[in-house]
């Protein structure tokens, strides 16, 4: 008989997209498969639309408001599938993702083999998603993985794996008290755990930008949750290989964080838990025999700090990006309006 698949979907205030999300789970070619829909306790009509999908293999349940990881483990107690897939509730999953993944494993049939797939990122129309292949868009060591992520700034969208029941497992449940990039320590327990990750050309998933009803604001304890977060990352690569190249990796992982204090939130670097976390990043990049630097800037930056100082030359940097940001966005919705 064909292996189970569990797709588990946390969802919260997601009635704008959840639909979709649905039909891209129950499209699946692969048969044997279950959806579970967990609703951590939206306002506004998302557990209700979820609801009308409700049939033999698909659940939908609801918990008070505890937070997307705290809903990804209950979804996952209720799981009874050989492979799971991660779906958040504004992604979309091509019609034989799946498929096309465990096909592939079938050749391997090693539970200890983490699937990864292509994605693309896109804000309103699949249509117009951009797939920007990079290191990771191939077969890899865990170290290798772990490598290529920290000293490229590379990444992948949750959805890209299916992970076995024996992965799952072996990673363990959430981590229920990061808050933010929750899904990039919990992917590193995973991609520590396998013998080797598989990338399956042609398969792919779809992850939505910049619209879901989710805080942007990178707060106190959200920043104090992506040092967390990193810390943590750090520690098991570093219980897989404690090399030159693998510290040379995680300071510049650090060397990120500390690019994103100095852009995102520049007002706030004299706050006090915001300068604990600056000197924690210095004294963990000095434990690994190195130093950080703060961001270097372009020629249009420089001449704004030489004249007004550090910080009008990271508001500028960050307004830049964010004007380009909401034009890409404004257009594609116009155009996913016409189509």
């Amino acid at each position: 008989m064909k292996k189970l698949v569990s797709i588990l979907i946390p969802a919260y205030n997601a009635e704008k997209w959840i639909e979709e999300t649905i039909y891209s789970a129950l499209n699946q070619t692969w048969k044997n498969k279950e959806i579970i829909i967990v609703d951590d306790g939206s306002k506004d009509q998302t557990y209700s639309i979820a609801k009308k999908y409700e049939s033999k293999n698909l659940k939908v349940v609801t918990q008070e408001n505890k937070g997307v990881c705290a809903a990804r483990n209950f979804a996952l107690s209720l799981a009874q599938g050989d492979y799971i897939q991660w779906l958040d509730a504004d992604d979309i999953l091509d019609h034989d993702k799946v498929s096309k993944q465990l096909d592939y494993n079938y050749g391997y049939n090693d539970q200890d083999v983490l699937m990864s797939s292509e994605f693309g990122t896109f804000y309103y129309s699949i249509k117009r998603a951009k797939f920007r292949p990079h290191h990771l868009w191939k077969d890899l060591s865990p170290v290798e993985y772990f490598t290529y992520k920290f000293k490229e700034g590379v990444w992948m969208s949750s959805a890209v794996f299916l992970v076995s029941r024996n992965l799952s497992e072996s990673a363990g449940p959430w981590n229920e008290e990061i808050i933010r990039d929750n899904d990039g320590e919990y992917f590193c327990r995973v991609v520590s755990k396998s013998k080797m990750i598989k990338f399956v050309p042609g398969a792919k998933c779809y992850y939505r930008r910049g619209v879901i009803g989710v805080s942007k604001n990178l707060s106190n304890k959200a920043m104090q949750s992506i040092f967390l977060s990193r810390c943590l990352c750090i520690q098991t690569l570093l219980s897989l290989e404690d090399s030159e190249k693998t510290r040379s990796a995680c300071i510049n992982l650090l060397n990120s964080f500390l690019e994103i204090i100095y852009e995102r939130i520049y007002e706030r670097r004299d706050d006090y838990e915001i300068k604990n976390i600056i000197y924690g990043l210095h004294a963990m990049a000095e434990k690994l025999g190195g130093e950080l630097k703060p961001p270097e800037y372009k020629w249009k930056s420089r001449m704004v700090n030489a004249v007004f100082g550090r910080y009008l030359a990271d508001r500028m940097k960050y307004i830049k990006r964010k004007v380009w940001s909401n034009t890409k966005k404004n257009y594609d919705k116009l155009y996913h309006m016409l189509e």
